[in-house]
Parts: structure tokens; sequence; C-alpha cells
């Protein structure tokens, strides 16, 4: 009898039912594209970071770099002047540390040690400034890559001519700067080169730990016209290309990667890092393991992808905000007149049924089973609702995954304590770079269970509004409507 007379009555009231069901869609699909546009900020996010500390990295334990020496401080280079009008060309690199003070590679042991730490892997950054030219009768002395920079980061080979001293004589001279970083080729699954990807050749193994090969990143070597067999010569050692890699997004952590202790022997290192990258026992955890390390490793920096994630402004930050804030906001006021709404038509609706339901309670219906006849109705609104809301939502969120907006994500330095430059851990960053990522709206499973848990929700309440006005009804309504 119930679902009899529930069909007939749906079946009846179909306007009516389509507008309460359209109100609560309205609602659920806000809801869902809210949710989706949120889940694709934080994956777009996801990716920049990434793009930073490579994958598997939960923080990095660095040193902040001290400060910079005056120019007349630097080590200079050192050219041996012709006097007899050669022009044969002479070259030299100077290595240097980048970004942070060097650690002990024992640091890199008790960090490892911590509560809650799964693994602890060391890195070593380091730029090469090459210097190029003819020089006659004289010295050249030049710091230590004078006012020429490469790119951002250390990020591609940058030329040109440096702020140089030539005593006595003449020069035509040119500098390239490039970053290399020494990575533990013993867990190739930590550490900056999970960033980018191998599309050429192969990485590292575990047996290289003192090989001189090296892995380029593409967009260097495509500069530099290196493939796999290639050959690059840093202060007069040679390394083998055994491989390319492109970043996954954004530059990539270093132009060159060669196995630690090569990076160590290069730059006079030995037994030194710039970088401790963790990766935690239990993602969880990470701010008490943070805590961990910055009580018990004193004089490091900590920082975690939390702590980077505040440094992303631009467009993908903003959209975030908004998405976050306005929209969830926004979906909770449109929610709450949705039910509100639904509510109030379903009362509605049981007033002008007076005559109906007072004639049932006439024949002895009692006012449980009249309200239970109203909640059930309501409950079936309520999932139409949801079924409607539900389509709308997946439909929006396909329409944002299949435009793709594009957004910029401008990354700030200092995330690693370091000056200079310097991201989550990386090999001295820029103070500022921009990334573009293309915002998609994924749907997973929790938002649609949200979604139906609204639609339930939307039903009971609107039942409650329709049940509490049956449940007033009386008999004698039934003939007061009638007169």
């Amino acid at each position: 009898m119930f679902f009899t007379y529930l069909r007939r009555e749906l079946r009846r009231r179909r306007k009516a039912a389509l507008v309460v069901a359209s109100g609560l869609a309205l609602g659920i699909a806000l809801v869902i594209v809210v949710n989706s546009v949120s889940s694709g900020m934080g994956k777009a996010q996801d990716k920049v970071l990434q793009s930073l500390y490579g994958l598997g990295t939960d923080m990095t334990v660095t040193k902040a770099a001290q400060p910079q020496a005056s120019a007349s401080d630097r080590p200079r280079f050192q050219f041996d002047a012709q006097d007899n009008g050669s022009d044969a060309e002479q070259s030299t690199d100077r290595v240097v540390v980048q970004g942070f003070q060097t650690l002990s590679t024992a640091t890199v042991t008790k960090v490892g040690r911590q509560t809650g730490v799964s693994d602890a892997v060391g890195g070593l950054s380091l730029q090469v400034i090459k210097v190029n030219g003819q020089f006659t009768r004289g010295q050249v002395q030049q710091g230590e890559g004078g006012d020429q920079q490469g790119a951002p980061g250390g990020q591609g080979g940058g030329t040109g001519q440096p702020q140089g001293e030539v005593q006595g004589g003449g020069a035509n001279f040119d500098v390239d700067n490039y970053s290399v970083y020494g990575t533990d080729v013993t867990e190739p699954a930590l550490g900056p080169l999970t960033s980018s990807k191998i599309t050429s050749g192969r990485t590292f193994t575990s047996s290289e730990t003192d090989a001189k090969v090296a892995v380029v990143d593409s967009a260097y070597a495509k500069e530099k016209k290196l493939k796999v067999g290639s050959t690059v010569t840093i202060k007069s050692v040679k390394y083998k290309v055994i491989g390319v890699a492109t970043a996954d997004s954004g530059d990539s952590a270093a132009n060159l990667y060669i196995p630690l202790t090569q990076a160590q022997t290069l730059s006079d290192s030995k037994n030194k890092v710039t970088t401790v990258y963790v990766r935690a026992s239990d993602s969880q955890q990470i701010d008490s393991v943070k805590s961990a390390i910055q009580k018990n490793v004193s004089g490091t920096t900590v920082t975690t992808s939390a702590d980077l994630a505040d440094t992303v402004s631009g467009s993908l930050s903003t959209a975030s905000s908004l998405a976050t804030s306005v929209g969830k906001w926004l979906s909770i006021a449109v929610l709450i007149a949705a039910f509100l709404v639904a509510g109030l038509l379903t009362s509605s609706a049981v007033s002008r049924r007076v005559r109906e339901f007072g004639t049932l309670k006439a024949l002895g219906w009692k006012s449980g089973r009249v309200t239970r006849q109203v909640v059930g109705e309501a409950m079936v609104n309520g999932l139409l609702g949801g079924a409607l809301g539900i389509a709308l939502g997946l439909a929006g969120a396909y329409v944002v995954t299949a435009i793709s907006p594009t957004l910029q994500a401008q990354l700030g330095g200092g995330g690693g304590g370091g000056t200079g430059g310097g991201g989550f851990g990386g090999p001295g960053r820029a103070a500022q770079k921009t990334l573009d990522v293309a915002l998609t709206a994924p749907v997973n499973a929790t938002t649609v269970v949200i979604a139906v848990a609204l639609a339930v929700a939307g039903g009971l309440i609107a039942g409650a509004f329709g049940g509490w006005r049956a449940s007033r009804l009386r008999p004698a309504d039934a003939l007061r409507r009638v007169e």
C-alpha cells in the first residue's frame, strides 16, 4: 500500500517533485564541482612541488649559506699570459658548492636514525663556472662567476662576458655556467633525480658510486647537443653521458647529474653534502619527524612540502583560495537554501493536501502512517535530486577537465632556508620562477558518496518539514476545508 500510494502521488505531483529535486540537484552539483576543482588544485600544487623536490621526499635538511664574500675576497681564475702574440685558447673550470653550506655525511646517518624516518640520503649541489678564451701578456683575474649567472637555479648554460680584469695585456673570453648535482646512486628512489624521467639511455646503477658517468637534463642536452655516449669534461675529468632525463614539470633540478663521490671530489668536499632528502615512515607524522630532526640535529633547517607550499603564489594560489574559501561557503549557502526551499515546498504541499490527509485519518490512518508517507515522498524527491546533481556535477567537472585552463604558479625562494635562492633543498634555485600548470577537476568516490549523503539529508529535511505539518492535521481539518 505504501509504495502504491507513493508512486501514485509522485506521478500526480510531477511538477512539484521536479521543483524540489532541481533545487537539491543545483546545490549537490555545486558541491561536486567545487570539490573536484579543489582536488584539481591540490594535484596541480603537488605537481609544482614535485618539480622542486622529486617523488618520495617528505622533507629536506639543509644549512643556511654563509654571507657572500666580498669581491676582493673571492678566489680568482688564473691564466698563463702569452707574450708572443699567441692566440691559443685556454680554458679553466671552477667548481663551487651552490645554495647552502655543506653538511657532514655523518649528518645523513644521524637524520636517518631519528624516530619516524624511513630513509635519508644526501646530495651535493654544485655550480661549474667554465672560462674559455685567448689571453695575451698579462693575467686575468676573475671572481667566482662575477656578475654572470646562468639561468634560474643554474638551469641552462649561460654564456657571456664576465667582469674580468686583464693586467698588462688583452683578452677575449666568455663564461659558461651550469649546475651539477651529486646524487647517491645507491638510493635511486630518493633525491633530486626523481623529479625527472629517463627518456633516453639509462640511469645510474648502484655499483657506479665512483664512476665517471653522467645523466644530462634534456633541455641542457638539446642546448649543448649532447646525447647518450657523448662526453662532458669538468675540471679535466671526462664523464660519459649514459642517460638523458626530462623533468616531469618545470625546470630540472640540475643540468648534469653525477655520482655523489665524484661531485665531492670535483669540489674538494670529501664526505660533504648540501642537502639531506628525508622520507618519513608515516606521512601523517611529518610534523613530529620535523620537530625531532630540528631538536636533535642542531644548526640545520628542515623544510617540508607544507612549508614550501606557502611560497606558491600566482593564479594557482588565487584560484585555490577562491575554491577553498568562496567556493566552500557558496556551496554551503546554496545547500542550506536548497534544503530550506525543499522543506518549505514540501510543507506547503502538505497544507494543500489537508483534505486528503484529513480524510485518510478519518478512515483510520494514524498520524505516524501519514508522516511516513510524506517522508517517503520527500526521500524519493531527495534521491532524484541527488541523481540529477551527480549528473550535473560530473558534467561540470568534465567541462573543466576538457577545457584544462592554464594556471601559473610562482615559486618563491627561501623554502630551504638558504640564501641566494633555494627551493625545497634543491640546487640553489632562483628567487622566483613561474610554472604553467593545467587545471583538471577529478571526481573521486568520496565526492560521490558525499553527494549521495547530501541527497538523503535533503530528503530527510524536506520530509521533516512535511511530516511535522502532516502530524498536526486532524480529521476535522478536512471538514473545515470542505466547508
